[in-house]
């Protein structure tokens, strides 16, 4: 009953935000109804999020942990953001399309003749003046250290862009970490079904920490280091050594 009420609530708002997400961007407005949704979404799945610290204004790169899709939810609906996400997210039913309404951007990781291209259009979104939002672990995982950041993921803020910073950002789930985690074998469906058949809330804290210039960083290796440094301080987690792709 719990899981049937929550995702009708979703489908609501998603009905009802998505002709006005048009209506803005027919009259040539950045859309505000994307970030509206997701907070709308997350408050549906049970997330009660609290931020810490102060986001910065695009044109940013937020980089984050990740431990579940809720993640997208919580961060999307604090802040107007376009996440990088997965290539082979862009064609789940439905929710390529909601990925698609926010303008991801898709990375194949493992097709290395296509990363220039993706670092240029993850570049080109920057240069617009907009926020990302990047996962650079690239999955979720079974326990709580983090993951390595991956490196090239970075690429694309070299060389550095005038005005553009990183801010690494902290997931923290507390106490129910272990409920939300997402590990990579467990289907999307499944897991989806049993976040929203949960009961209670799930409290989650935004921890938005010190700005990183690229110029400072120097290269992205040393930028994926400073970023899960910081994340891994900020979480209290044991910190991987630092990925060297």
């Amino acid at each position: 009953m719990l899981l049937a009420w929550r995702a009708a609530g979703i489908l609501a708002g998603f009905l009802f935000y998505v002709p006005l997400h048009f209506l803005w961007k027919l009259v040539g407005v950045r859309s505000p109804w994307p970030r509206i949704f997701l907070g709308w979404a997350g408050r549906r799945s049970g997330l009660r999020v609290t931020v810490e610290g102060t986001p910065v204004p695009g044109p940013v790169l937020y980089a984050a942990n990740h431990v579940s899709w809720l993640d997208i939810l919580a961060l999307g609906g604090a802040v107007p953001v376009n996440f990088v996400a997965r290539h082979d997210v862009g064609q789940w039913p439905a929710i390529g399309w909601a990925a698609d309404l926010n303008e991801t951007i898709y990375i194949a990781r493992d097709v290395r003749s296509s990363v220039k291209g993706q670092a240029d259009t993850l570049r080109k979104a920057l240069e617009d003046g907009r926020a990302v939002g990047l996962f650079p672990e690239g999955t979720t995982d079974s326990g709580r250290e983090l993951l390595p950041f991956r490196a090239s993921l970075f690429a694309s803020l070299f060389p550095a862009l005038p005005g553009v910073k990183v801010q690494p950002v902290a997931i923290d789930y507390g106490a129910m970490f272990d409920d939300v985690l997402w590990i990579d074998d467990e289907p999307y469906g499944g897991n989806a079904k049993r976040l929203l058949s949960r009961r209670g809330t799930l409290p989650v804290t935004l921890r938005f920490l010190a700005p990183i210039d690229p110029h400072e960083a120097g290269d992205r290796k040393a930028l994926a280091a400073r970023s899960q440094h910081a994340v891994a301080g900020a979480l209290g987690a044991s910190e991987p050594a630092p990925n060297p792709l």
